[in-house]
């Protein structure tokens, strides 16, 4: 009866796997949601712009089921482990290890190959911008600027507070929290 049961998670777990795949494949992909920061920089850091899988998500649990099935598929046939009150254990350990280590590969994964826009801001200091809204003496105005391929705005105050006229290039000086500080180019 128990290697019924493990059977069954061991199939319910593959076909959920596969049936999502193709789904997913036909049916998947992006539906015009809008997440996260959206590659603007006065937007700050948050997790949210970057993607990442949840202990709960099928594909964490699928592969529970998975192996969890797999697992006490296994330990009924060892002698030793043959008894369910030795392989359910045993399995259950087997199949969270699996999901974790499941929800360690996609987490590692999305996050070394996204990054934020607060980490690319911090090196924007000396590159060379332009005023898109102009910036009152005193005020603040916008600046655009172009970094690893991607344009760019940000709200923009003058050193010195000076006026600076739209279309000016800039360079970027320092930036305090959201607004950047920048000088005429001369």
């Amino acid at each position: 009866m128990d290697t019924l049961i493990y059977g069954i998670c061991l199939v319910v777990g593959l076909a959920f796997t596969l049936i999502s795949a193709v789904l997913g494949h036909f049916f998947g992909g992006d539906h015009g949601g809008d997440v996260g920061t959206g590659g603007h920089a006065e937007a700050g850091f948050e997790d949210s712009g970057l993607p990442s899988i949840s202990a709960f998500s099928p594909t964490v649990l699928a592969s529970f089921v998975t192996a969890f099935g797999a697992f006490g598929l296994i330990f009924t046939r060892i002698p030793a482990t043959r008894s369910v009150w030795l392989s359910a254990p045993l399995a259950l350990v087997g199949g969270v290890g699996i999901a974790a280590l499941t929800l360690w590969l996609f987490n590692t994964i999305f996050h070394k190959t996204q990054s934020s826009s607060e980490s690319r801001v911090a090196t924007v200091v000396g590159m060379t911008a332009s005023v898109i809204t102009p910036i009152p003496e005193g005020g603040v105005g916008e600046i655009a600027y172009v970094q690893a391929g991607t344009r760019y705005t940000a709200p923009a105050r003058a050193e010195g507070n000076r006026a600076i006229g739209a279309a000016q290039p800039v360079r970027i000086t320092r930036v305090v929290g959201t607004l950047f500080y920048v000088e005429p180019v001369t």
